[in-house]
């Protein structure tokens, strides 16, 4: 009996839509699979190198040598690589050791479709099957109206590595997450995670943005089964999943992608196209329709196989341009003359096409920093088709100005309306990211001015700000209690601060947002939306003040809300009232349970005096460096 048999998962329609392009579920053919042949059990091994003149498995099973267990190249000039190996068993650690017809170069390379893969340092992969037995029906059966852009979206961002670390100083698991994480973003009330990429990747201080294992939860932290174990977990909790995810560019690891069978096959062949300088990595090839698959097969797999929520798309902007971070002559324009690469707009396009008719609620959101046209609009109106794209401008224009002392804040209060000329022409996502507490930007807590008192209130104000803000919202871990230090990857987040008051009382704030906007329906039924918004004066500039409304379907539900960007408090302080009935005060960013000065609006004084272009007014106490959010 040879050592490897002729066999395929693969029909003839099947080579014809990967040829196309066409083919996302490329992750039930090419790879590793546990099957049995004849009653036989063992391991068939697909593989996509098209310039190869031979592939061998190797791996602990033959002592690494390629002369005992060569694939089949099959007939139909797909270029796949395939066969069965008998008594090949779930564990097994492999790589394909590639012979290239391009002067007779020799790769070893990991699977690109591996399920699983070694620990780092490691690079091996690891026939794999991960079985789970999923308890989160619920969740999936109602996700669509959770998941919905009508919906409250409050995302916490995690960096698994960095959220917390066990008492040796090492990482958890994702069972242990699965108790400690799920636990307390149900406690803060998020309603969504994001994980920061978990996709396996062989350089820490790369945070898992340089992917060599597409397929493969990374082995940091366990098992593929255990980590859809954590995804489950968060759903029993009603909290979505969301995954950061890398197609923009990929590390020149000698076991990834790059110069996989001796030729540039993922990889585009011109280096103008094919080549990252800032993150000195490369680039795909999004015009090469089995490239193309491959991709749209690995976003399709982890919303099939992990019931994963959402995408967050990385570096979109980077992917849009040619001339992206290019200087005069290191680019060529397209076809009409211009700068866009259409092959990755097409790509970008087909991705959410295929995403959002295959599954229902489940949400792309795009991190993408220029004024394209369209990101958030669905393709058949010409748009990319994300269901949301990061509002970095806001992002920028909201960090200046509170980075200013109140002093001068006044000068500069458009930094904070402009936004509101553009909140929506995409549906909008406000992030706090990762990006923002890193390479000495600082902590959020101490890029805000002033004496701690004042760097706490300002915290405060600024994460007020942002959940009354149109749009949905994304925070870093750390900042919902104030972290001090610059984000570490290498270790845990300084979970002591939570001892001391003001940190405590931020986290107490978030918290106490989170509820609020999940429970007012103002905040987010209409947060894509300019009917959603109100301006009562954006004008009073020599007081640092901004009123507001924010309005949902039903005009009971309407909340009225003030900013106080001055540590001067803002007494008897009159704003135009639009609303019928009485007032009450929801939530005020002073209160003493946050480590506030306890300024309060426990009776709120209406008159029929006019003001902002209403007859009626009230009057009410705005605390310094103080929200006022009012019902």
């Amino acid at each position: 009996m040879p050592n490897v048999q002729v066999h395929s998962l693969f029909t003839d329609f099947d080579i014809d839509l990967f040829k196309g392009g066409k083919h996302y579920r490329l992750y039930e053919k090419l790879g590793s699979h546990l099957v049995e042949v004849d009653g036989v059990a063992g391991t068939y091994f697909a593989v996509w190198a098209p310039s190869a003149k031979s592939v061998s498995v190797v791996g602990n099973f033959n002592s690494w040598d390629s002369d005992d267990h060569k694939l089949n190249v099959r007939w139909d000039s797909s270029g796949i690589w395939e066969g069965f190996i008998p008594k090949i068993r779930k564990g097994e650690v492999y790589k394909y050791k590639i012979q290239s017809n391009n002067n007779d170069i020799w790769t070893e390379k990991a699977d690109p479709f591996a399920r699983y893969c070694e620990h780092p340092p490691n690079t091996a992969s690891i026939v794999w099957k991960a079985e789970h037995d999923w308890k989160d029906d619920a969740w999936m059966g109602y996700r669509k109206d959770k998941n919905g852009l009508d919906k409250p979206y409050s995302v916490y961002e995690v960096h698994l590595g960095s959220w917390k670390k066990n008492l040796e100083n090492k990482f958890l698991t994702y069972k242990e997450f699965a108790i400690d994480l799920v636990n307390y973003v149900k406690e803060m009330g998020y309603t969504h995670v994001e994980f920061m990429p978990i996709m396996e990747y062989p350089y820490d201080p790369s945070w898992g943005y340089q992917l060599t294992g597409y397929f493969a939860p990374t082995s940091r932290f366990g098992s593929p089964e255990e980590f859809k174990f954590l995804v489950d977990a968060f759903h029993q909790n009603d909290i979505g999943v969301i995954l950061d995810w890398v197609p923009s560019h990929f590390p020149e690891d000698a076991h990834g992608l790059g110069f996989f069978d001796g030729s540039n096959l993922y990889e585009h062949p011109d280096r103008r196209k094919g080549y990252h300088t800032d993150w000195k990595s490369l680039i795909f090839n999004y015009g090469r329709n089995e490239v193309r698959a491959f991709l749209i097969s690995n976003a399709i797999f982890w919303l099939d196989q992990f019931h994963v929520d959402g995408l967050r798309v990385d570096a979109v902007a980077s992917m849009l341009y040619l001339d992206y971070s290019r200087e005069d002559g290191e680019w060529e324009p397209n076809i009409y003359g211009s700068n866009e690469n259409l092959e990755a707009i097409s790509f970008i396009r087909e991705l959410n096409e295929a995403v959002y008719s295959s599954f229902d609620g489940v949400q792309t959101i795009a991190e993408e920093s220029t004024a394209f046209s369209g990101v958030s609009k669905p393709v058949e109106h010409g748009g990319l088709g994300f269901g949301m794209k990061w509002m970095m401008g806001w992002m920028h224009d909201t960090l200046q100005f509170f980075q200013k002392e109140p002093i001068y804040r006044k000068h500069h209060q458009n930094d904070l309306t402009f936004s509101m000329t553009y909140a929506f022409t995409e549906n909008f996502m406000l992030p706090f990211s990762h990006d923002e507490v890193v390479y000495g930007k600082q902590s959020l807590v101490y890029r805000m001015p002033g004496d701690e008192w004042q760097r706490f209130a300002n915290l405060r104000l600024l994460f007020g700000y942002m959940f009354t803000h149109p749009g949905t919202k994304l925070m870093f871990m750390g900042g919902e209690f104030g972290q001090t230090a610059e984000w570490n990857f290498e270790q845990s987040l300084d979970w002591h601060l939570l001892q001391y008051d003001g940190h405590k009382g931020i986290q107490d704030f978030v918290k106490d947002l989170n509820h609020l906007y999940k429970s007012a329906p103002a905040l987010y039924e209409k947060q894509f939306s300019p009917e959603g918004f109100q301006w009562i004066d954006y004008g009073d500039h020599e007081n640092s003040v901004l009123t507001y409304v924010r309005k949902g379907h039903d005009e009971k539900n309407d909340l009225i809300i003030a900013c106080n960007f001055t540590p001067v408090p803002r007494e008897n302080y009159r704003i135009g009232n639009p609303k019928k009935g009485k007032l009450i005060e929801v939530l005020n960013s002073d209160d003493a349970k946050y480590g506030g000065g306890g300024n309060l609006n426990s009776k709120i004084k209406s008159s029929t005096k006019p003001a902002h272009g209403h007859k009626k007014s009230i009057e009410i106490t705005i605390p310094p460096l103080g929200i006022v959010i009012l019902k």
